[in-house]
């Protein structure tokens, strides 16, 4: 049983770290697109018009490979983890349910417009699709977050004869860590979005494309990083507060403190040791973790200890933390000096252009160790003090999972190479376009010829 729960634990985190990625980019792709479109609307200029059709491109690739491994996510449900349905299906299996509804047909419906109707339908009409797609995205990422939500802070609900039966939907969809994650998220998005826009258009300007687009893009992301990054830390303090009156035993693992502890220090670096039960190689600012956490020098955090058993693996949790930390504070430093620079200079220098490059998934990176925190520290439950991730699972023989999990690693390896591989080929193919194409200039003209006509 064992082997079992991890192969199927593996195989889900699998699943979920491929699929998460792509969302990721098109919950805030899609609000930027609509941001091109309404710059087209108002300048009539053509370049802005180049910045949407190219970044359209990289948005109907992504929310593609998107859709189909979530609709392979969903399956595992069932076929890993039946108990988790068994026992809170009532719950998971509407708020899935409105999902699709509410998000999922209104995407698949404006989409078309959105990706082949710029020529078929009125201006106002093309620009209403790429909103309303946005909004979908946003009301998905709405649903999916509830029911995530609720199972690290369920509520609104009561145990009969082993199941759950919801008693007050307002309370499930806005449980408690709910607005935290869900603000966290959609920023997580918009810079993940910033780093990409901002590392592929720096890619093309190296590689000596010199026309107007792509620096527009790059200066458009690299000012909303500068604006965004500042709140995710803010949301970031708002929901690790939520997490410690919650979820005390994850705050516990993220800070690597075992002994209740007054005036906890904030550990930069350890090697947490659970074995023995301690910390190796500490380096630490005295009571700043009490500081952050409590806003009180002497505040008091409950450590590992008050909760043998029931807290989860503290290293991946410990050190996926300190990563997605790690790379927020480089984000908003790059974010804040490019901006200066951008501001007097106009140009960033190569160097820059080269740190962008390298950036260009960062949000990914920083996304799935945010993510790990979230998931492995609600260890040893799926369901916070409800389900346990032992009760939930399968019992299929091992052999099964194992061979499943080597095809969906094999098929995920090779998607996401073809992915990046498939972004960089447009971004080189995109420096050998002449400065506006015949097909732009006539959107341009068409535009303007049915505002006049209007």
């Amino acid at each position: 049983m064992e082997d079992v729960m991890l192969l199927s634990r593996i195989q889900f985190a699998a699943n979920i770290s491929f699929h998460i990625l792509f969302p990721t980019i098109t919950i805030a792709m899609c609000w930027l697109l609509f941001y091109f479109k309404l710059r087209f609307h108002i300048s009539k200029h053509p370049v802005w018009m180049r910045i949407y059709r190219f970044w359209v491109k990289v948005f109907a690739l992504t929310f593609a490979l998107g859709v189909v491994s979530g609709i392979t996510m969903s399956f595992q449900f069932g076929t890993n983890w039946p108990g988790f349905m068994e026992k809170v299906g009532n719950i998971a299996g509407p708020l899935l349910a409105y999902e699709v509804l509410t998000a999922f047909f209104l995407e698949a419906t404006f989409l078309g417009i959105m990706l082949f109707g710029i020529h078929r339908v009125p201006p106002w009409v093309h620009t209403l699709a790429t909103f309303v797609v946005a909004i979908g995205t946003s009301l998905s990422a709405f649903w999916i977050l509830s029911l995530n939500s609720w199972m690290h802070t369920p509520t609104g609900f009561e145990m009969r004869d082993g199941v759950a039966y919801a008693v007050d939907w307002f309370a499930i969809v806005f449980n408690p860590s709910f607005p935290y994650r869900l603000g966290h998220m959609l920023l997580a998005s918009g810079l993940t979005v910033c780093f990409l826009v901002a590392g592929i258009s720096a890619y093309r300007i190296l590689r000596g494309d010199n026309k107007k687009a792509p620096n527009i893009a790059l200066r458009t992301a690299v000012f909303l990083a500068a604006v965004l990054t500042p709140l995710q830390v803010f949301m970031g303090d708002l929901h690790g507060l939520n997490t410690f009156e919650h979820q005390p035993q994850k705050v516990a693992a993220m800070e690597g403190v075992w002994e209740t502890t007054q005036g906890a220090p904030l550990l930069l670096f350890a090697i947490p040791d659970e074995e023995q039960r301690t910390n190796h190689f500490e380096i630490a600012i005295p009571k700043l973790a009490s500081i952050i956490l409590t806003h009180d020098p002497e505040g008091e955090i409950k450590g590992l200890n008050e909760f043998e058993g029931e807290h989860p693996p503290v290293k991946p949790v410990f050190y996926a933390f300190r990563l997605m930390v790690g790379l927020g504070m480089l984000m908003l430093a790059s974010a804040w000096l490019a901006s200066l620079v951008l501001w007097r200079k106009k140009q960033l220098p190569n160097w820059f252009l080269k740190f962008f490059v390298g950036m260009s998934f960062s949000g990914w990176i920083a996304t799935l160790a945010g993510w790990y925190v979230t998931e492995i520290g609600r260890q040893p439950y799926l369901v916070n003090g409800v389900l346990t991730t032992a009760e939930a699972v399968t019992d299929i023989p091992s052999g099964n999972v194992a061979i499943s999990l080597a095809m969906y690693l094999t098929v995920y390896a090779f998607l996401l190479v073809a992915y990046i591989k498939t972004l960089f080929y447009m971004a080189r193919k995109s420096v050998q376009i002449e400065e506006y194409s015949a097909e732009e200039i006539a959107i341009a003209r068409e535009y303007r010829q049915q505002e006049v006509t209007a």
